[in-house]
């Protein structure tokens, strides 16, 4: 008797809207010299412990995320995906402020001021 494996493809630990993968694009159109792509991490700050961090990155690690965007590669910090796991990600304009914005089904709390959350 033989077996056969199928692997279905996983979702995106994150889901980008369209105006987040825009501003990816627009952050890949003016990345600077040897960036690869865009990277989320959520590093221990704030006063509820996590935050949420988008940096450029010049190379790949083999255990972040990658998602391949139309405007280029945005990768998830392979620490911080448990943390972010069904989680969306909006890039929010408005007249006094602009930024991304993290939908976190995982966010137990947030801090007063909005800047680190707790799972």
């Amino acid at each position: 008797m033989t077996t056969t494996t199928t692997t279905r493809a996983r979702p995106a630990a994150v889901l980008l809207t369209p105006a987040a993968e825009a501003r990816i694009a627009h952050l890949m159109s003016e990345a600077p010299e040897g960036a690869i792509g865009v990277k989320l991490s959520t590093p221990r700050r704030g006063c509820s412990g996590l935050a949420y961090s988008v940096d450029y990155v010049t190379e790949a690690n083999p255990i972040d995320e990658r998602i391949e965007t139309p405007g280029g590669l945005f990768f998830i910090d392979g620490g911080s995906v448990l943390y972010l796991i069904g989680s969306t990600m909006d890039w929010v304009e408005d007249d006094f402020q602009a930024g991304f914005v993290f939908n976190n089904p995982n966010a137990k709390g947030t801090c007063g001021c909005g800047e680190s959350f707790t799972v």
